[in-house]
């Protein structure tokens, strides 16, 4: 570092001497150049003038040796090299010296013509040329000008000289000082400082170094200090800690840590902690922290070896810190001994999956054990059975015979199933006289109808209680997974379907499930219970979902929804409802009942936001429309003082669709008292165009699935919907009909129906189908707001 800091400063003053000192003094040598240049030109010039004159006459009177003795004098003067003479008729040529030196400047020559002043004026006689040596920078030099160049120089190499000792004593020796500081610290640990004291940049250089140095020292004591106290408290701590690296090696332990575990800290420490853990148990524990480690921290439960051999379950919770920037990653855990817990636990697990009276799994164990069972079977590619066993008439032996008779019963055929079980075969009561039995095997089907059969004949012959004689049959359904179901919560549904099948077709005796057999039947008959107890107890409402004015967002309008509130179900889903009630011929009543709903909430709707105008659009179905419905809607709407202008008959292309002539006369009529006519899903019909110009329709309904499309990622689809819908806009207003888009869910859709000039909107995105009671609170709080702002 030294000879390079050193080496970078001679260079500077090398370059700095280049670029100012070589410059003036090549100027200074090329101007004392010129300058002497000049006078020898000049002294030249007198010399050939005076001595042309003088050759004048001698070279008229063609005398030689006068020419020559001429030519002598002027070759005498030491700036001359030579010189030639010659007349015009070349009689007379003199060149002195005869053999000239020549100089390795190259030699300058002045050519001068000679005239001889004679009666008849000037008459030129010849010509007289002088050759010289050229001056160079240095031959032009004087004596005080080269003493001035040396003193000059002098004074150079003495500031170049004077800079590079002041670099060397004011610079080199502190920074080699202090680089000798630092590099003893690094090799040797300890902090040394830097012994130089002055008071410029240097000095306060040194003296922030020795400062740091004294900060660092007391860091050091501090930290130590501190490893020291946390080395103490690691110990003390009445726990079992330890610590792992990054390659799972323990790098610590407390000594409560080795007190409880009986191991010695030299022969631990370094091991890896997989080696005090059984290959079985750390496998589940590796899994664990894989899947359940939360912002570095994890708890886990798993089995130690001991010194002694001994195996006890831990509970571990373990602190990690990942690796920053070349750190090593840290762990720190807490090791606690959970042996009798863990007894208690699995005596506790036992027995909430244990029936108390049979001993088979309850139907919490049940599934449980389906989970493995099914995870088993996909490993090995079988098949597993589901038998759901339900026994025909055990209510008669409970109502007849006490409970005590039938715990007996259920006892009794337990003890007889489990001598036809195969091995490993499940068994479990679900509850009351509801068993099931899990049957894993290659070719599962055949070997659950064999066992089903053998659990038929446990009751071939009657049962005696007490005295009594009882005769009993078991109702079987049987599910294969995974061919006829997916998951265990399917197996089982199907395994009961298959039994529910089988009681229906005379009980005693085992079904397989077949996918013909299907919950339809139960779900009808609930849903048929549904409508009956819905009318019976005043379940069915009438929701209202609001259509708003495209541009202004004013509601100007409601939809009556059926909706049947059940109890225990909430709000059941109106489809099957109304599919299963048109089927029954109960959809008049339910009709019926809503409508009148319906028009009590507008009534109620109205008097709360004090807004008379808002129409009430509602839904028929096809068999609902008799000869007498317009004139029962009539003494309804009367009734209630309902205009017939707010109250909208919403049909739908199924209603139109064989173009009844009773259809037309009872649309007529419903136009005749007033109400108006909506065209309800419009466009997705066949000819629903021609709907318009064939019945008296008022209000168009454009279907929700064309309002979707606006907003789809492919192009063509979404342009297309955009023409259907702009299309059925502009042909809707054309024939004097309203427009209303429902399903709109997004801003967009409602921007681009505003574009088309669609009139009225109905979706989730103004508001969901909703109690009446909901919609006049939030009128309430409207109207508050409003009032609270006005004041």
């Amino acid at each position: 570092m030294t000879r390079s800091v050193e080496s970078r400063f001679l260079a500077i003053v090398a370059i700095t001497i280049f670029i100012l000192v070589v410059p003036l003094f090549a100027l200074f040598l090329s101007l004392t150049t010129d300058r002497a240049s000049s006078e020898l030109q000049q002294n030249l010039e007198v010399l050939i003038a005076a001595n042309g004159q003088a050759l004048a006459k001698p070279m008229w009177d063609f005398d030689r040796e006068s020419v020559e003795q001429i030519t002598a004098t002027i070759i005498s003067n030491s700036t001359v090299s030579r010189v030639h003479v010659r007349d015009l008729s070349n009689g007379i040529n003199v060149s002195m010296p005869a053999l000239p030196k020549w100089p390795k400047n190259g030699l300058s020559s002045i050519t001068r013509e000679i005239f001889y002043h004679a009666i008849e004026g000037p008459k030129l006689v010849g010509t007289i040329t002088i050759y010289y040596s050229r001056i160079d920078m240095f031959s032009s030099l004087r004596q005080a000008e080269v003493l001035l160049i040396g003193i000059f120089m002098l004074a150079v190499l003495g500031v170049v000289g004077a800079a590079v000792i002041g670099n060397r004593v004011m610079v080199m020796r502190p920074l080699l000082k202090l680089t000798a500081a630092i590099e003893a610290t690094r090799r040797l640990g300890s902090r040394h400082h830097v012994d130089w004291q002055s008071n410029d940049e240097i000095g306060r250089l040194a003296r922030s170094f020795n400062a740091m140095q004294i900060k660092l020292e007391q860091e050091e004591r501090e930290l130590k200090l501190a490893h020291q106290r946390t080395t103490e408290i690691y110990n003390l701590t009445p726990a079992m800690l330890f610590s792992l690296d990054e390659q799972d090696r323990i790098t610590g332990v407390s000594d409560y840590w080795l007190l409880a575990t009986g191991y010695q800290r030299h022969t631990i420490v370094g091991r890896h902690f997989s080696e005090l853990v059984p290959l079985d148990a750390w496998e589940n524990y590796v899994e664990h922290k894989r899947t359940k480690a939360i912002v570095g921290v994890l708890e886990a439960t798993t089995r130690f070896v001991c010194a002694d051999g001994t195996v006890m379950d831990v509970l571990i919770s373990e602190a990690n810190r990942a690796a920053h920037e070349g750190d090593e990653g840290l762990s720190l855990s807490v090791m606690t001994d959970v042996t009798a817990l863990k007894q208690s636990e699995e005596r506790n697990h036992r027995q909430a999956i244990t029936d108390h009276l049979t001993g088979l799994h309850n139907r919490q164990g049940f599934e449980n054990a389906l989970d493995e069972e099914i995870k088993l079977t996909d490993a090995t590619e079988h098949e597993l059975a589901c038998i759901f066993v339900d026994l025909d008439r055990f209510k008669w032996i409970n109502d007849n015979l006490g409970h005590q008779a039938g715990d007996t019963v259920l006892c009794h055929f337990v003890e007889r199933m489990k001598t036809h079980l195969p091995n490993g075969a499940t068994a479990a009561r679900l509850g009351g006289d509801e068993f099931a039995v899990l049957l894993r095997a290659p070719d599962a089907e055949s070997v659950a109808m064999e066992l089903s059969r053998q659990l038929c004949n446990i009751f071939v012959e009657p049962i005696k209680i007490d005295g009594a004689t009882a005769r009993l049959s078991a109702s079987v359904g049987i599910a294969i997974y995974p061919r006829h179901a997916a998951n265990a919560a399917e197996l089982l549904q199907k395994s009961d379907m298959a039994m529910y099948s089988k009681k229906r077709d005379g009980k005693n005796g085992a079904q397989l499930y077949n996918p013909l057999i299907q919950d339809d039947t139960r779900q009808r008959a609930e849903i048929e219970h549904d409508i009956e107890q819905g009318l019976n107890n005043d379940w069915f409402e009438a929701f209202f979902q609001p259509i708003v004015q495209i541009d202004s967002g004013k509601v100007i309008g409601y939809e009556a929804l059926m909706r049947l509130v059940h109890p225990q179900r909430g709000i059941v889903p109106p489809t099957k409802i109304i599919r299963i009630a048109e089927e029954i011929g109960a959809i008049g009543k339910v009709g019926g009942r809503i409508l009148e709903k319906a028009l009590e909430n507008l009534v109620r709707l109205s008097s709360a936001t004090n807004d008379d105008s808002a129409y009430l659009a509602i839904n028929f179905s096809p068999l609902q429309f008799e000869p007498s419905l317009p004139v029962r809607l009539a003494a309804l709407t009367t009734r209630h003082g309902i205009a017939p202008k707010r109250i909208v008959i919403e049909i739908t292309e199924a209603t139109l669709l064989h173009d009844n002539p009773q259809i037309r006369t009872i649309l007529d009529d419903f136009n005749r008292f007033g109400y108006r006519i909506a065209l309800d899903d419009f466009g997705t019909g066949y000819s629903s165009l021609s709907y318009l110009n064939r019945f008296p329709v008022d209000i168009v309904k454009i279907d929700q699935s064309f309002i979707r499309s606006l907003s789809e990622v492919e192009p063509e689809l979404r342009n297309k919907s955009r023409m259907l819908v702009e299309g059925i806009t502009a042909i809707s207003h054309k024939m004097e009909c309203s427009v209303v888009a429902e399903g709109v869910e997004t801003e967009e859709q409602n921007a681009l129906l505003q574009e088309f000039g669609v009139d009225y909107g109905q979706g989730y995105l103004f508001a969901r189908p909703q109690p009446v009671a909901a919609l006049i609170d939030a009128a309430i709080r409207k109207n508050r707001l409003r009032e609270g702002a006005a004041g």
